[in-house]
């Protein structure tokens, strides 16, 4: 069951991207005309294991795309290759799209497809805590993300679910860059991290922290990453 499960999320990428047979430039190659798609991810995580799956598994090319796979580090840079061409379709957060719009672009972008609903991220303590809580984190500093990104929104929401004030309760250092607060976790910067796969299980594995918290299972099903 878990296996048609990941398959039938497959196909749906595959036939949304198909949907858009109109971007990027046909290409000639020995079979069929392609069209060639480049497609800019926020972050190369297993969190997105499906589309990598589809990628591998050459369903894009039986769909006639030739897609290139680009990694933007970050929302809002993918965001920026997408409104300037550099890219034909980002994969993000939903909230870039509602940001360029309300910021009045006149050629905005709109979400067609999730892959995600759920955050993939975990909280870390610097110790193991076998009854955590959430608020265990009053008076701690919290290594968090971008301000007004999805990880950073689902973790204030996490908070307030749990009687907590995000801006009075902790401290949430959000001047980190993404993709460096567990070098910088290890480094000796906060007292909890929040952190995707494979940082997480890097950090248990230097014994530099311990996954205590899933955001994912707290905020239950949320439009997380879509194309």
């Amino acid at each position: 069951m878990k296996r048609r499960k990941v398959t039938v999320a497959v196909l749906s990428v595959v036939l949304a991207a198909a949907a858009l047979t109109g971007c990027g430039s046909a290409q000639q190659t020995n079979g069929p005309k392609k069209t060639r798609v480049v497609l800019n991810e926020v972050a190369h995580s297993v969190f997105y294991a499906p589309m990598y799956v589809a990628i591998e598994e050459g369903y894009f090319e039986d769909a006639g795309i030739d897609l290139e796979l680009v990694t933007g580090f970050g929302a809002d840079k993918t965001m920026t290759a997408v409104l300037t061409g550099e890219a034909d379709i980002g994969f993000m957060g939903s909230e870039s799209t509602i940001y360029t719009y309300a910021g009045g672009t006149e050629d905005y972008v709109v979400n067609f497809a999730q892959l995600t609903q759920r955050a993939g991220n975990f909280l870390v303590a610097r110790e193991p805590i076998d009854d955590f809580s959430w608020d265990m984190l009053k008076g701690t500093t919290v290594l968090g993300g971008r301000a007004g990104g999805m990880p950073e929104m689902v973790f204030e929401y996490i908070l307030e679910k749990n009687n907590m004030d995000p801006t009075t309760d902790l401290s949430i250092d959000q001047s980190i860059d993404f993709g460096s607060t567990a070098a910088a976790f290890s480094g000796g910067q906060g007292d909890f991290t929040i952190e995707f796969e494979p940082h997480a299980t890097l950090l248990e594995q230097k014994g530099d922290g311990y996954v205590v918290a899933s955001l994912g299972e707290e905020s239950g099903y949320v439009p997380y990453t879509s194309f």
